[in-house]
Parts: structure tokens; sequence; C-alpha cells
């Protein structure tokens, strides 16, 4: 038999354990001690020994370090079998031995020796027909294969049973992919080593105190030959399994055939925070009774978490399955499982990594959760800031748990209305196509009609509340920003030290200066009225003139901009080119004319410039325009100067009057105008509560 060493390394590559060395060396001595055990019972219990010796590559620097590391165990040895085992490297030979406790052969294991280390050798001392040999081997990588005839064989004096695997040199290929950016003698210190072995082989080790009896394994580490720790784990120190779980995999997507069951056993075991201190939480999915895949990211998702123990315990949680153990892939440091069911074009009839992850997320969670995890905060927080409700996340079956945020919560349920409305969508054009080749004559006809219209009604919800969610977080927040510029409160209004543009940034928040609604359609007249939204065409701060009545026609007269500038370079020349902040029109012949003022300046003064609009525009619109709605708005105003003709709202903030707009030489009126004055907060404050109104449709009020 050969094991071809770089063929090997070419068909496995090298794993992405960093530990993996460690793994392979303590499963095959508690293979070899319970083939050891099955031929005679009477024997010293296991005793497996780790040293680790770091040392200086050099004379001038501590970082630049490499390592030693020996195993050496009580096992069975290097007998005949064991050696053609090992050159063998798809060799069954464990699998056929039929020993309780046993991991499953896969004979590639070995090969991560050749990959992360230049040098090994084996000493092992061993009987065989009833007489004491040892066996030894030495190899480095320049070595292409190992044969049977690589080992030396002498026969020796009765000694202890005794085999070493020693290494040294680690590899640029596992220094470069694993320990790069790492401490070598943090990573292989005996406390941090012991922590990675107690985890990863906690099932194995429950198991084999069952098998085999008390057992310890002592991890030696020192550096430089000096400063040596020792960590030591007993059998009789382990934790009693907490719990045990049986769960069935489920498909939520509906992918998976359910023509065969998926199970899988959760086993749970606690670790008290006074004698494990410095441990963590763990989820893994196990195959071969080790750990193979760590799944503790996906539920304590800040990396925090892990070390904080929850009623002072860790938990270390441990999932099996026959499913899982088919999956294991070669080199078993992963699973050749679908991350998803749609991979691709291609849905897969078998579980997926998702679907593993929601069937056990539940469970997982109820034990991983603390107490302090406010479920219910995190809720209002995403709907506040998203305007996603509970009747909304119940409708997506989005799970809100620890470890989330909101803006995770608000990703979920919009895709998954994203992915039900694209498959309802579908599902419509299907039914319609159908209903095309259905005779109307016939009485199933009316079932299927029936049967699209519920599916269209459905769907219709799903995008209205996914629609009406973003509505109102974009509406909640411009009302946010409105409220901070109107009180100076914004950043570029705390730090500005040039001239104050308050007027300007209010302004453009309800609507962009300069721009008309065939430039710019993106705006937020709804603050005053909701109506406002729909009218035909809004301008700010553009020439009167231009604005449009139909396809072939303008407004106003042309001249319009012209008598408007006149009017104001007779009360104010600093003014004589101000057109009305905001004017917006509609087919129907009335007009909105709003007025913002900056904080600090009196409104009371500038009433009569809503007269003076209104009045210009109904005498240049060719009687088109006659219905006058003006806004004038502020923080400040002086009451004892205020027109006695306006009278308060019944609220107590703001005023309201009604003018007849008349021309004063020929006596004609032109139209009316309903005036009214208000401060900035009043209709924040009104917009507010017609935001209301959709949230408490979406939940969320």
């Amino acid at each position: 038999m050969t094991l071809d060493i770089r063929g090997s390394k070419k068909t496995t590559g090298i794993s992405d354990n960093q530990f993996v060395v460690l793994e392979e060396l303590l499963s095959n001595s508690i293979d070899s001690y319970l083939i050891r055990k099955h031929f005679c019972s009477d024997i010293d219990p296991l005793e497996v020994i780790f040293d680790i010796s770091l040392y200086k590559k050099d004379l001038f620097s501590n970082s630049n370090v490499n390592l030693t590391l020996t195993c050496t165990d009580n096992g069975a040895g290097m007998a005949n079998d064991q050696v053609k085992a090992f050159v063998t490297k798809d060799s069954t030979f464990k699998d056929d031995l039929k020993i309780n406790g046993i991991g499953k052969c896969f004979g590639s294991g070995r090969v991560q020796f050749f990959h992360f280390f230049n040098n090994f050798s084996i000493e092992s001392i061993y009987e065989e027909n009833k007489k004491i040999f040892v066996r030894k081997l030495k190899i480095s990588s320049d070595d292409k294969e190992i044969t049977e005839n690589c080992f030396d064989k002498n026969e020796i004096a009765n000694r202890d049973f005794k085999t070493s695997f020693k290494f040294s040199d680690l590899s640029d290929e596992a220094y470069k992919k694993h320990f790069l950016s790492k401490d070598l003698r943090a990573e292989f210190s005996a406390k941090n080593v012991k922590h990675h072995i107690l985890s990863t082989f906690l099932q194995r080790f429950i198991t084999l105190r069952g098998i085999a009896g008390q057992f310890k394994i002592y991890i030696n580490s020192e550096f430089d030959k000096k400063n040596l720790n020792q960590e030591i784990i007993d059998s009789a120190d382990l934790p009693k399994k907490f719990s045990e779980k049986s769960i069935k995999i489920k498909c939520i997507h509906g992918y998976v055939e359910n023509t065969k069951e998926y199970n899988l056993k959760i086993s749970t075991y606690k670790f008290p925070e006074i004698a494990y201190p410095g441990f963590v939480h763990d989820v893994a999915l196990c195959a071969n009774s080790s750990i193979v895949k760590s799944l503790t990211n996906k539920f304590l998702k800040v990396r925090g978490d892990r070390s904080r123990s929850i009623n002072e315990n860790y938990y270390l949680i441990l999932i099996e399955s026959d499913y899982l153990e088919s999956k294991v892939n070669i080199r078993r440091d992963g699973f050749d499982i679908h991350s998803n069911c749609r991979n691709g074009d291609i849905i897969s009839k078998e579980p997926s990594m998702e679907d593993i992850t929601d069937s056990i997320e539940d469970f997982i969670l109820e034990i991983l959760t603390p107490t302090d995890f406010d479920r219910q905060a995190l809720i209002e927080e995403t709907g506040y800031k998203f305007g996603i409700s509970p009747v909304m996340l119940a409708e997506t079956r989005v799970k809100v748990k620890y470890g989330d945020s909101a803006d995770m919560i608000a990703k979920r349920v919009l895709k998954k209305y994203q992915e039900e409305i694209i498959d309802d969508t579908s599902s419509i054009f299907d039914l319609k196509k159908h209903l095309l080749d259905l005779d109307p004559r016939k009485s199933d006809f009316r079932n299927h009609v029936n049967a699209i219209s519920w599916k269209y009604t459905s769907t219709i919800k799903k995008m209205d509340m996914a629609n009406l969610s973003q509505l109102v977080v974009r509406r909640s927040a411009m009302l946010d920003v409105l409220r901070y510029a109107v009180d100076g409160l914004l950043s570029l209004q705390e730090n500005s030290n040039g001239r104050k543009e308050n007027e300007k940034i209010i302004h453009n928040i309800f609507f962009p200066m300069g721009k008309d609604s065939n430039e710019n359609v993106d705006h937020d007249i709804w603050i005053l009225n909701e109506e406002y939204h729909y009218f035909s065409h809004i301008a700010s701060d553009k020439s009167l003139a231009s604005i449009p009545w139909n396809e072939t026609e303008n407004i106003f007269d042309s001249d319009i901009d012209s008598e408007l500038e006149k009017v104001f370079k007779k009360n104010n020349q600093e003014n004589r080119l101000k057109r009305p902040d905001i004017a917006i029109f509609n087919q129907e012949g009335s007009a909105i004319i709003i007025e913002l003022k900056a904080p600090g300046v009196e409104l009371q003064d500038h009433i009569f410039d809503l007269q003076e609009y209104s009045r210009l525009l109904a005498a240049k619109s060719k009687g088109r325009i006659n219905k006058f709605y003006g806004y004038l708005i502020g923080d400040t105003i002086n009451e004892n100067r205020m027109d006695n003709n306006y009278t308060k709202f019944a609220s107590g903030n703001g005023y309201f009057h009604t003018v007849k707009i008349k021309d004063f030489d020929s006596g004609i009126q032109y139209g009316d105008l309903y005036v009214e004055v208000l401060f900035y907060r009043d209709f924040i404050d009104r917009a507010e509560q017609r935001l209301k109104i959709y949230k408490e449709k979406l939940g969320i009020a």
C-alpha cells in the first residue's frame, strides 16, 4: 500500500479549521484506545498528552514564532493493520471493526498533517502476537509518498504501551491561511486549546465516558522551554446533558417534498460560569460525534454576546442527524448541503442549511436569549423607524429575535413582501392565461374568476402594506427634519458662521426653490394639506407667465411678472422681484399661495401681501383663477397689530379670515381669498395628526 502525499494534498485541500491536526490526533487517540480496550478490557484508563512547544525563529523578535506539537496516547499503537490503514487514504479499517464509540473513517484527516507541518514523526510501542515492538516513521515535506516499508520495526523488552505523533515547523501554507494576523502563543495556549477541544469533543467525551470509563487529557504549552502552563480535561468534571430534544426539519418555502422526514437531535450542555470562567456559548452541527460547523454567529450576532453568560451559565448546543452524517464533506469541516432551497435555477428537493437553521431557531433562542432582552421595545423601534407594524410581522412570518436590529427586521419584512408579491403576480398571470382557455358557458368559469379576484385582492393588500409603511417612515422623517429646521437645530444651522438662511432651508423642505412640478415631482406639500398633492401645477419662485393652463395656453397674461414687480417695488425696494413663495393651481380655478417667513419675522406685517398677490393673479388670469387660499406661516406675531377681522381658531393657535378681492376702480369682485395665519408648529401638529391615521392602519400608532 502507498499513500501519495503530493496527490493527496491536491485532491484534499487544506482545511478551514485551524485546529484540524489537534482534532485528528485526539480522534485517532480515542479510536486507538477503544480498539485496544475491545481486545483487552483490563487496561489503564485512557490518557492523552498534548505537548506544545513554541519557540522564536530568530533571536531578535518575539512575534516571529513557530511551534512543535506532540500527541502521546496509550492506545493500541501502530500494529500491522494500523500501518496498512495509515498508508491507505480511503481505508475502511475502522468501519470494519464494529467497535462501539469509534468514529467513522474517511482516511483524509491525515492528509492535513502534510498541509500544516513540514515535518512529522511517529514512535509507537505496541503488542503484536504477545510480543512488544517499537515502530518509527520520519517524514518531511519533500517526501513524495509513504509505504509500509517506510516504517522501522524492532522488537523490544516489555515497556508501557505508548504512541507519539510529533510535528514541527508550521508550513507557510497553514501560517498564511490561519495564523498570519494572530499570535501563535495565544492561539496555542493551554487554556485556548482546552476550550477548543472541550467544545469540539464534548459530545464524544460524554459518550466515551459511558463506554470506556474515566480518562484524562493533558494539555501542556510552553514558550522557549519556560513558562509551562498545563490544563487538564478530566472525565470526572464533564457536565451532564442539560436537555435533549428532537426537531423535524421543515422547509417554510415549500420546496422540499415531504416524502421523507429529516429529524435533528439537539443536545444541550450547561457550564456554570464559576467553574468555567472565560467559556463561551456555542451552537454547532455535528457528524461522527464531533463538531463540524459552528452556527453560533447566526444566533448571537454580536461577538461580545458569545462570552457573556446567561443566568451565570454558558451553553453548548450540539445538533446531530442522520442527514448531517450523510452530507459531511471529505475534510469534515463542512457539509455538502445547499445554503438555501433555491440554488440558482435549481430547486433542491433536500433540506438546505437555511431550512435547518430556521427549524431550530426558536428552540436555540429560548436558551440563548438573555432575560433582559426587550422584544417589544425592538418591535416598537422598528415601527417608529420603518413603519413596520406587528401585523406586517405576523403576515410575513418574520420573527423578532435576540441579536436583531430594527434595520435587519425591516429588510426581512420588505424582502418577504417583495417575494410574495412576485409569486402572487406570477400566479395571477397564470390564472388569467388559464381563464382565456375556459368556456364562459360552463359552471366552473366563475369559480376561476373568483379565484383570480381573491388572489388579486390579497396581493393588493400586501403591496399597500409595504408601500404604506415606506410612506409613513418618509413622512415621519420629513416632519422631524422640518421641526428641527424651524427650531434652528439642524447641523448646518448650528454650525453656520455666515448669513443665516433658515427661510430657504424651511422652504426647500416643502418644495425645492426655483422649481415647478414639471421639473420636480418630489415634494412635501402634503404637510399643508393632503389635497394639494394632486393640484395641476406647483411653482416656487418661478415666472408666473410661464405657468401652463393647457397644452396651448398659459394661465396668466404675459406681463404678470412685470406688474407683480411694480407692486413690490412700491412697497419695498428689496422685495421688488419677489413672487409668491409657493403657488399652486388647479383646473377648477383655485390657487393656493404660500408665504413662508423666516424665524423672527413678524407675520402681521405681511398679511396684505397675500391680498396683493390674489388681486393681481385674478386680474391677469383672464378670469380663470377666482378662488384663493393664502397661508402666511412663521413663528412670530404681534397680536396687537392684527386686523380685527381675523378670528382665532378654536384651538387657540392661529387666525383665519375671508376677504373679497375687488378692483378698486370698477368695484368688480374678482374672487374670494381665504387666509390662514399660522405658526410652523401648528401645521406640523396638523400633519402629524393626519399621519397618525396611516400609522393606526399599520398598527404602529
